[in-house]
Protein backbone atom coordinates (compact mmCIF):
# COMPACT_ATOMS: atom_id res chain seq x y z
CA UNK A 1 0.00 0.00 0.00
CA UNK A 2 1.21 3.22 -0.76
CA UNK A 3 1.10 6.35 0.85
CA UNK A 4 -0.88 9.46 -0.26
CA UNK A 5 2.22 11.71 1.13
CA UNK A 6 4.37 9.83 -1.52
CA UNK A 7 2.63 11.11 -4.66
CA UNK A 8 3.12 13.95 -6.76
CA UNK A 9 0.16 14.98 -8.60
CA UNK A 10 0.95 16.75 -11.72
CA UNK A 11 -0.56 18.14 -14.92
CA UNK A 12 0.92 18.69 -18.16
CA UNK A 13 -0.08 21.79 -20.81
CA UNK A 14 0.77 23.97 -23.56
CA UNK A 15 -0.85 26.58 -25.47
CA UNK A 16 0.95 25.51 -28.72
CA UNK A 17 -0.98 22.53 -29.66
CA UNK A 18 -1.38 21.68 -33.06
CA UNK A 19 -4.73 20.21 -34.38
CA UNK A 20 -6.81 22.35 -32.10
CA UNK A 21 -4.55 25.53 -31.65
CA UNK A 22 -4.77 26.51 -28.19
CA UNK A 23 -6.80 24.24 -27.15
CA UNK A 24 -6.40 24.68 -23.20
CA UNK A 25 -6.99 28.51 -22.83
CA UNK A 26 -9.31 29.17 -26.05
CA UNK A 27 -12.87 29.94 -25.11
CA UNK A 28 -14.94 27.07 -24.01
CA UNK A 29 -18.19 27.71 -22.71
CA UNK A 30 -17.41 30.81 -20.95
CA UNK A 31 -14.31 29.39 -19.60
CA UNK A 32 -11.66 27.14 -20.61
CA UNK A 33 -10.42 23.94 -20.57
CA UNK A 34 -7.75 24.01 -18.72
CA UNK A 35 -9.76 26.30 -15.90
CA UNK A 36 -12.44 23.43 -15.80
CA UNK A 37 -9.82 20.75 -15.42
CA UNK A 38 -8.34 22.75 -12.26
CA UNK A 39 -11.46 23.02 -11.11
CA UNK A 40 -12.25 19.69 -11.34
CA UNK A 41 -9.11 18.69 -9.46
CA UNK A 42 -9.90 21.14 -6.57
CA UNK A 43 -13.71 18.98 -5.92
CA UNK A 44 -11.45 15.52 -5.16
CA UNK A 45 -9.67 14.33 -2.73
CA UNK A 46 -5.98 14.71 -3.51
CA UNK A 47 -4.24 17.43 -1.20
CA UNK A 48 -3.88 20.47 -3.31
CA UNK A 49 -0.20 20.98 -2.08
CA UNK A 50 1.04 17.98 -3.99
CA UNK A 51 -0.58 19.31 -7.27
CA UNK A 52 1.53 20.98 -9.49
CA UNK A 53 0.94 21.84 -12.99
CA UNK A 54 3.58 21.64 -15.57
CA UNK A 55 3.35 24.72 -17.46
CA UNK A 56 5.34 27.67 -19.34
CA UNK A 57 3.05 30.24 -21.03
CA UNK A 58 1.37 32.50 -19.36
CA UNK A 59 -1.58 32.30 -19.64
CA UNK A 60 -1.79 28.82 -17.92
CA UNK A 61 0.86 30.36 -15.30
CA UNK A 62 -2.07 33.20 -14.90
CA UNK A 63 -4.75 30.60 -14.47
CA UNK A 64 -2.80 28.65 -11.82
CA UNK A 65 -2.25 32.16 -10.15
CA UNK A 66 -5.81 32.78 -9.81
CA UNK A 67 -6.55 29.09 -8.50
CA UNK A 68 -3.50 29.36 -6.45
CA UNK A 69 -2.36 26.20 -7.82
CA UNK A 70 1.57 25.41 -7.75
CA UNK A 71 3.40 25.78 -11.02
CA UNK A 72 5.99 23.62 -12.44
CA UNK A 73 8.02 26.13 -14.96
CA UNK A 74 8.63 24.17 -17.67
CA UNK A 75 11.01 24.60 -20.43
CA UNK A 76 10.54 25.31 -24.01
CA UNK A 77 12.19 22.24 -24.70
CA UNK A 78 9.59 19.85 -22.70
CA UNK A 79 6.94 22.02 -24.37
CA UNK A 80 8.15 20.83 -27.53
CA UNK A 81 9.81 17.32 -26.89
CA UNK A 82 7.26 14.18 -27.84
CA UNK A 83 9.73 11.12 -27.95
CA UNK A 84 12.05 10.97 -25.08
CA UNK A 85 10.45 10.74 -21.62
CA UNK A 86 13.14 12.78 -19.02
CA UNK A 87 12.71 15.53 -21.38
CA UNK A 88 9.21 15.75 -21.75
CA UNK A 89 8.47 14.97 -18.42
CA UNK A 90 11.64 16.87 -17.02
CA UNK A 91 10.01 16.97 -13.38
CA UNK A 92 10.70 13.53 -12.84
CA UNK A 93 13.60 14.34 -10.45
CA UNK A 94 12.76 18.05 -9.29
CA UNK A 95 10.57 16.91 -6.47
CA UNK A 96 13.17 14.46 -3.92
CA UNK A 97 9.96 14.10 -1.55
CA UNK A 98 7.63 12.23 -3.77
CA UNK A 99 8.30 8.78 -4.94
CA UNK A 100 5.28 8.26 -7.62
CA UNK A 101 3.57 10.71 -10.07
CA UNK A 102 0.54 10.63 -10.75
CA UNK A 103 -0.56 12.34 -14.72
CA UNK A 104 -3.77 13.78 -16.05
CA UNK A 105 -5.05 14.50 -19.08
CA UNK A 106 -6.67 17.61 -19.46
CA UNK A 107 -8.27 17.20 -22.47
CA UNK A 108 -10.89 14.78 -21.12
CA UNK A 109 -13.60 17.31 -20.47
CA UNK A 110 -16.43 14.38 -18.94
CA UNK A 111 -13.74 12.64 -16.53
CA UNK A 112 -15.43 13.47 -13.13
CA UNK A 113 -13.59 14.07 -9.86
CA UNK A 114 -15.35 11.14 -8.74
CA UNK A 115 -13.45 9.31 -10.94
CA UNK A 116 -10.21 10.72 -10.79
CA UNK A 117 -10.64 10.11 -7.13
CA UNK A 118 -11.51 5.86 -7.47
CA UNK A 119 -8.24 5.63 -9.29
CA UNK A 120 -6.17 7.53 -6.97
CA UNK A 121 -8.05 5.08 -4.25
CA UNK A 122 -6.72 2.35 -6.49
CA UNK A 123 -3.20 3.35 -6.99
CA UNK A 124 -2.80 3.60 -3.51
CA UNK A 125 -4.26 -0.02 -2.47
CA UNK A 126 -2.33 -1.56 -5.49
CA UNK A 127 1.53 -3.90 -5.14
CA UNK A 128 1.70 -2.44 -8.43
CA UNK A 129 3.88 0.39 -9.72
CA UNK A 130 2.07 1.36 -12.58
CA UNK A 131 -1.55 2.38 -13.52
CA UNK A 132 -3.12 3.71 -16.65
CA UNK A 133 -6.78 4.74 -17.55
CA UNK A 134 -8.47 2.02 -20.35
CA UNK A 135 -11.88 1.58 -21.35
CA UNK A 136 -13.62 -1.97 -22.23
CA UNK A 137 -14.40 -2.52 -25.66
CA UNK A 138 -17.02 -5.38 -26.87
CA UNK A 139 -16.13 -5.45 -30.47
CA UNK A 140 -14.39 -7.44 -33.46
CA UNK A 141 -11.00 -6.68 -34.44
CA UNK A 142 -9.01 -7.40 -37.77
CA UNK A 143 -5.73 -7.02 -38.43
CA UNK A 144 -4.07 -4.84 -41.39
CA UNK A 145 -3.51 -8.05 -42.60
CA UNK A 146 -6.94 -8.49 -42.61
CA UNK A 147 -7.38 -11.44 -39.96
CA UNK A 148 -9.85 -11.98 -37.50
CA UNK A 149 -7.84 -11.29 -34.30
CA UNK A 150 -10.67 -11.12 -31.92
CA UNK A 151 -11.80 -14.74 -30.20
CA UNK A 152 -14.99 -15.89 -32.45
CA UNK A 153 -17.69 -16.32 -29.70
CA UNK A 154 -18.11 -20.79 -29.05
CA UNK A 155 -21.72 -21.15 -30.03
CA UNK A 156 -22.94 -18.64 -32.56
CA UNK A 157 -22.21 -18.17 -36.54
CA UNK A 158 -22.80 -14.48 -36.57
CA UNK A 159 -21.20 -11.05 -34.77
CA UNK A 160 -22.95 -10.71 -31.49
CA UNK A 161 -20.73 -7.90 -29.54
CA UNK A 162 -22.59 -8.72 -26.73
CA UNK A 163 -21.03 -12.55 -26.36
CA UNK A 164 -17.32 -11.57 -27.29
CA UNK A 165 -14.89 -10.95 -24.42
CA UNK A 166 -13.90 -7.46 -23.42
CA UNK A 167 -10.66 -6.20 -24.71
CA UNK A 168 -9.43 -2.97 -23.85
CA UNK A 169 -8.74 0.52 -25.39
CA UNK A 170 -6.49 2.93 -23.57
CA UNK A 171 -8.33 5.78 -22.48
CA UNK A 172 -5.43 8.43 -22.34
CA UNK A 173 -6.93 10.03 -19.41
CA UNK A 174 -5.04 8.80 -16.35
CA UNK A 175 -1.85 7.66 -15.08
CA UNK A 176 0.57 6.34 -12.61
CA UNK A 177 4.19 5.43 -12.11
CA UNK A 178 7.20 5.52 -10.31
CA UNK A 179 9.15 8.77 -10.90
CA UNK A 180 12.82 7.36 -10.90
CA UNK A 181 11.98 4.67 -13.87
CA UNK A 182 11.07 8.27 -16.38
CA UNK A 183 15.44 8.67 -16.40
CA UNK A 184 15.26 5.85 -17.53
CA UNK A 185 12.63 6.50 -20.27
CA UNK A 186 9.93 3.91 -18.99
CA UNK A 187 6.95 5.48 -17.84
CA UNK A 188 4.38 3.05 -16.01
CA UNK A 189 6.16 -0.50 -16.95
CA UNK A 190 7.16 -2.53 -19.55
CA UNK A 191 3.57 -3.36 -20.83
CA UNK A 192 3.36 -6.78 -19.98
CA UNK A 193 0.70 -8.63 -18.06
CA UNK A 194 -0.47 -5.78 -15.24
CA UNK A 195 2.40 -3.65 -15.75
CA UNK A 196 0.87 -1.31 -15.64
CA UNK A 197 -2.38 -2.47 -14.13
CA UNK A 198 -5.64 -1.72 -16.33
CA UNK A 199 -7.92 1.20 -14.79
CA UNK A 200 -11.40 0.75 -16.42
CA UNK A 201 -13.02 3.84 -17.05
CA UNK A 202 -16.47 4.71 -18.60
CA UNK A 203 -16.08 5.38 -21.99
CA UNK A 204 -18.41 8.23 -22.01
CA UNK A 205 -15.64 10.05 -19.46
CA UNK A 206 -12.85 9.45 -22.13
CA UNK A 207 -13.83 11.44 -24.59
CA UNK A 208 -11.06 13.11 -25.96
CA UNK A 209 -10.86 16.88 -27.58
CA UNK A 210 -8.26 16.12 -30.55
CA UNK A 211 -9.95 17.76 -33.37
CA UNK A 212 -12.07 20.71 -33.96
CA UNK A 213 -14.96 18.86 -34.50
CA UNK A 214 -15.30 17.89 -31.17
CA UNK A 215 -14.04 20.93 -29.51
CA UNK A 216 -17.62 22.58 -31.11
CA UNK A 217 -19.51 19.58 -29.83
CA UNK A 218 -18.22 18.86 -26.59
CA UNK A 219 -18.52 23.01 -25.94
CA UNK A 220 -22.15 22.63 -27.01
CA UNK A 221 -22.51 19.85 -24.85
CA UNK A 222 -20.99 21.24 -21.85
CA UNK A 223 -23.24 24.39 -22.20
CA UNK A 224 -26.78 22.22 -22.63
CA UNK A 225 -25.74 20.08 -19.21
CA UNK A 226 -22.75 21.82 -17.56
CA UNK A 227 -22.42 25.08 -18.03
CA UNK A 228 -23.75 27.56 -14.50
Amino acid sequence: MKNINDLLFIVQARTNSQRVPAKMTREFAGTCLFEIFINKIKQTNIPMENFYASVCDQELIDICNKHEVNVYKRSIQSRNEEKQLPVMYEWWDKFPQYQYAVLFNPCLILMSPETIDRFVDEYLNSTHDGMFSVMDKKQYYWNKQGDLITDWPEGTTFMNTKLVDPTYEAAHGLYAGRLDLIGQNVWMGDFTKNNPELFVMDEFECLDIDYEWQFDIYTHYWQEHYAV
